[in-house]
Parts: C-alpha cells; sequence; structure tokens
C-alpha cells in the first residue's frame, strides 16, 4: 500500500502536476512583433529575473521583468511618470529571485511601500511577477489566484466618455446631469452600474456657496490635497438635485454610485448621505477621506454608517490588507474598494475581498486609471473573487493607440457587452505588447525598453 502511494505521487508529480504547472520542456522566442506567446521553462528548471525595466508611456510607468528563461512579465502604475525611480529602487532587491515565487519576492519590497501613490511601484511589480507565473506554468492567472468562479467579470464605466462626463460634473446643472444619465444608457458597453462624482470630488465644490471653507491657497500651485471644508445648505442641496436629475435619467435598471470627496466632515457627511437616500445609491464613496489621504479614519466612517442606509465604501489609497483591518473588523463601511494597482497587487486584493466577505461587506475595486495591462489584472483576479464582488472601475485609457500596441483584447467596442467582459484563458495576465508598434511611443531614455 505504502509503496503504491509513493508511486502515485512520483508519477503525479513528474507527470501531472509537475506537467500542468510547468508544461513542456521547450522554450517559445519573440518574433518581430508580439511579445513571447507560450515560453514555458523545461520542467523542474530554476527561473531567475535577470532584470527590471521601467518605460513611462503616455505618462504610465510600464514595468517590464525579465527572466534567464525568455519569459517576460509586465506591469502598469497609474498615470504617475514621477514612479520610475521608485519602481527602479526595488531592482536591485529582485535580481536573481524566481520570479514565480511571487509572494517571496514581495516579502523583500512590500514594506518599502505606502499609501498611494507609493504602494503602485509594488503593485506594478506585483502585476508582472504573476504575469510571469502564469506564462512559466502555461495558465491564466486567475488558476493561480484558487481557480475561476465566474465565467464574466462585471465592471462598471470608470473612463468611459471622461471628457462628456467631467464637462457635466463641472457644470454642476440638474439639466445636464439628466441628459448625461439618458446617454448613458446608450453606451455600447451596456454599464448596469454607473459612478459619478459629485461635490467635494465634482464640480460643485468651485460653485459660489457651495461650502464655507476660505483657507488661502499656497502661491505654489501644485498639490495633492483635496478641499475639506464644512458645506452649506446649498451645497447639500445642490448635490441632491444633481443626483436625482441624473438617476432620472438612467432609470431603475442602472445603479447609480457616487464619488463624494474626500473633504466632507463627518457632520455633513451623515446629512448627506440621509438626503441620498431616496435615491438608493449603489454605494458613497470616499466621503471621509480617500484619494491620496495617508489614513483612513474608521471610527468616523463607522459613525457615517451606522447613520444611513446608503451603502459607505472607501479604500481606493490604502495599501496592504493590514490597513483595512479596523474598517472591516468594526463594520465601519458596507463595500470595500481597493485598487489592485495601488494596494499591493492583485493577490492583497483577493485577500481583502475574502476577508471582508467574512466580515459581510462588499467589494468594489476601484480602478480609473489602471491602464490595459491593469484591465487585465482586474480581469484575472475578478474571475477568482468571492461572492461579495461586485464590480471593477473599467480603466479605458485616454489615447486609442493603446489598443493598437497591447495584443489579447477584443476590438475596444468589444471588451465590455452588457457591463460583463468574457474571461480569456491567455496564460499570464493575457495580454501582451506588439513591440513594433509600441516602439514609436517610447521616450528617447526608454528606448531599450524591449532590446
Amino acid at each position: 500500500m505504502e509503496s503504491n502511494r509513493r508511486d502515485f505521487i512520483k508519477t503525479a508529480s513528474a507527470g501531472g502536476l509537475g506537467a500542468g504547472l510547468l508544461g513542456s520542456d521547450s522554450f517559445g522566442l519573440y518574433d518581430d512583433n508580439s511579445q513571447q506567446r507560450a515560453a514555458r521553462p523545461p520542467q523542474n528548471a530554476k527561473i531567475r529575473i535577470t532584470d527590471i525595466k521601467v518605460a513611462v508611456m503616455a505618462n504610465y510607468p510600464i514595468v517590464r521583468i525579465t527572466t534567464d528563461a525568455g519569459i517576460d512579465g509586465y506591469g502598469q502604475a497609474e498615470m504617475k511618470s514621477y514612479l520610475k525611480p521608485h519602481i527602479l529602487f526595488y531592482k536591485d532587491y529582485l535580481i536573481g529571485e524566481d520570479p514565480t515565487n511571487v509572494e517571496r519576492c514581495l516579502m523583500k519590497i512590500r514594506r518599502a511601500g505606502g499609501f498611494k501613490p507609493w504602494g503602485s511601484s509594488v503593485s506594478a511589480i506585483e502585476f508582472a511577477l504573476w504575469d510571469i507565473a502564469g506564462k512559466a506554468a502555461n495558465l491564466p492567472v486567475y488558476k493561480l489566484m484558487g481557480g475561476k468562479v465566474r465565467d464574466q467579470v462585471r465592471c462598471y464605466n470608470g473612463t468611459v466618455e471622461l471628457a462628456d462626463r467631467t464637462r457635466v460634473q463641472r457644470s454642476g446643472e440638474p439639466k445636464e446631469f439628466y441628459d448625461w444619465g439618458v446617454r448613458i444608457k446608450n453606451y455600447e458597453e451596456g454599464f448596469t452600474i454607473v459612478k459619478a462624482s459629485l461635490g467635494f470630488h465634482g464640480g460643485e465644490r468651485n460653485l459660489p456657496g457651495f461650502h464655507y471653507g476660505n483657507i488661502s491657497r499656497s502661491q505654489n500651485s501644485r498639490s495633492v490635497s483635496y478641499t475639506r471644508a464644512p458645506v452649506t445648505e446649498y451645497g447639500i442641496k445642490l448635490i441632491v438635485e444633481n443626483t436625482t436629475a441624473l438617476k432620472e435619467g438612467l432609470g431603475d435598471r442602472i445603479d447609480l454610485a457616487l464619488d463624494l470627496g474626500p473633504g466632507h466632515l463627518l457632520a455633513d457627511a451623515i446629512r448627506l448621505a440621509n438626503a441620498l437616500e431616496p435615491s438608493n445609491p449603489a454605494w458613497l464613496e470616499d466621503m471621509l477621506t480617500g484619494d491620496y489621504f495617508p489614513y483612513a479614519m474608521a471610527d468616523d466612517y463607522r459613525e457615517l454608517t451606522r447613520s444611513t442606509t446608503c451603502p459607505i465604501h472607501t479604500g481606493e489609497q490604502i495599501y496592504l490588507r493590514q490597513h483595512f483591518r479596523e474598517l472591516i473588523e468594526t463594520q465601519a463601511i458596507r463595500v470595500v474598494g481597493p485598487d489592485p494597482a495601488d494596494v499591493g497587487g492583485i493577490a492583497e486584493l483577493k485577500w481583502i475581498a475574502e476577508y471582508a466577505d467574512l466580515h459581510s461587506i462588499m467589494m468594489a475595486p476601484h480602478g480609473a486609471y489602471d491602464g490595459l495591462i491593469g484591465l487585465a489584472a482586474h480581469v484575472m483576479v475578478g474571475a477568482a473573487m468571492p461572492e461579495n464582488f461586485i464590480a471593477f472601475e473599467y480603466p479605458r485609457p485616454a489615447q486609442d493607440w493603446w489598443y493598437e500596441i497591447i495584443e489579447g483584447l477584443p476590438a475596444p467596442n468589444q471588451i465590455v457587452k452588457n457591463g460583463l467582459i468574457d474571461v480569456w484563458d491567455r496564460p499570464g495576465l493575457g495580454v501582451n505588447f506588439n513591440v513594433r508598434a509600441a516602439k514609436q511611443y517610447l521616450r528617447e531614455e526608454d528606448k531599450d525598453f524591449f532590446d
């Protein structure tokens, strides 16, 4: 009996599990136009990181990790070109490591990251490591995330028709919001959830009489801060009127989420949330803290959540699972919204989703500016998310040429259908560069990126 068991394990390791994870023993090659198709190391081969490169393309830092097995992995940070040296800081920590040991690699660099934007560097590297791990195993990354539980992943509008959305939100006019809602119903993506930015995250904050704040502006106009001030009665009324108009335009078949801050004080956030309850929003996002805030203030969020029936959402700027612990364990929010490109990557995102699910908290990841490689990462982890997953924010790049240089996606108008994206089964993240097409968009200092 013992002999048979040993024989089975040996056979499974060599012919089943090992082959399934490591695939054939031939190396793939590059062609002139696109990155490797299915390069994989021979069974039991050691893979080592040989280089980490970063190129800035249209303000997006793109990460390329190369290996001695001929397999490359790609990651993408949000639109922050200044992150390039921060990403390269980690290079010396990872050279020589096995990139398929993703967690071991991250243990070496994770503690040097931080809240948005500094978690983006670690996150982009994590994307690239999973891309390599999937290609080495000849498996889509979702298989390495626990396997697929859904064949399609839901998303919401994000940056689709961004110029139109920005114009409407800056107008502060209910009629503009109503008309925008009607137009959204005709979007070819067929979104079933739409998020709008209002209040301190929208145009109303700049209208006279919206708030009582009168802090003098710095002479240096550069800032990553948000306005934070008490809101007037008129300001709350304006947000409610615009929300009501937008919801009327959308109808009852499209859910409406609102990004309202950060910037509200707790008392005003409670008043506003109560006033918005008749519109039945899908969630109210970042009312107290959020984008670029290096803290969460779970106690204030808990008070807000207990004061309204509207689901309260936050988390896009938060780095690592540990900083979600208090929000989740104290039921401070109803919807958690990390961004995989800021939180530390897709495995970190899934861990948070699982822990939130244990506490009956829903998951709606942020992702407006994660790019097309980020989109692929969202789809891979979204396929393996638990049942508390609602939808992720769909990142549409500002430049159409991204669809010409990234291969593996359907035509731009076919990616999202009825608010859903079909999960693909290509190895790794499932997208690669068309190198010949991409080279023309490299900056002079990054010309050797694909070499």
